[in-house]
């Protein structure tokens, strides 16, 4: 999907976490079950992740930086390098953000990488947006290509909340029925 196919007309709201981070949504998708509202939002700025390169035997791999403290070590020298892009890293609720415009996606094996995702067989193709070393450590910043969707429950007052494992367990067996749904409707 590409930025022209994203409804700017939208209306969004303010995702909030637990630790008070904040992340402007797009209201991509409503609907309603057993009387809930739930929402499918998309964040307003693009989605990136940070991986760092280990060793892997011959070959390097990229892992997924999730651990807080080191995310917290790396983050100024990251924000550093993507200003040099003119993009702007934010800590915001679920997952980082850039502000600003990608740089236009070049497929081109050295500036994307397949990163395994968690359901089986599956790919998350990532567009490769800079790289940079902390503490002899190097790191690269990647874009997910793919829409980045959070599922969220609305409550009386219109605000959006993440939902508890409990919560997401119940809603879970209609993920299809709502991806089905959303597709249908952005044809």
């Amino acid at each position: 999907m590409d930025e022209d196919s994203i409804d700017m007309d939208a209306p969004t709201v303010t995702l909030t976490d637990e630790a008070g981070l904040t992340l402007i949504c797009y209201v991509e998708h409503s609907l309603e079950v057993e009387e809930q509202e739930y929402v499918l939002l998309l964040p307003v700025d693009s989605p990136v992740e940070v991986f760092a390169w280990q060793e892997d035997g011959e070959e390097d791999e990229a892992v997924l930086v999730e651990d807080e403290e080191e995310l917290n070590r790396v983050f100024p020298t990251a924000r550093a390098v993507l200003e040099e892009q003119n993009l702007t890293l934010k800590r915001t609720a679920v997952v980082l953000t850039v502000e600003g415009d990608l740089p236009d996606f070049i497929e081109d094996e050295d500036e994307w990488a397949g990163v395994e995702s968690d359901s089986e067989d599956e790919q998350e193709e990532l567009q490769l947006l800079s790289s940079f070393y902390h503490e002899e450590q190097e790191y690269a910043i990647y874009a997910p290509l793919d829409p980045f969707f959070i599922l969220a429950r609305m409550d009386e007052d219109g605000q959006p909340h993440l939902l508890s494992p409990e919560e997401l367990k119940k809603i879970e067996p209609m993920l299809p029925m709502i991806e089905d749904q959303l597709f249908d409707a952005m044809e």
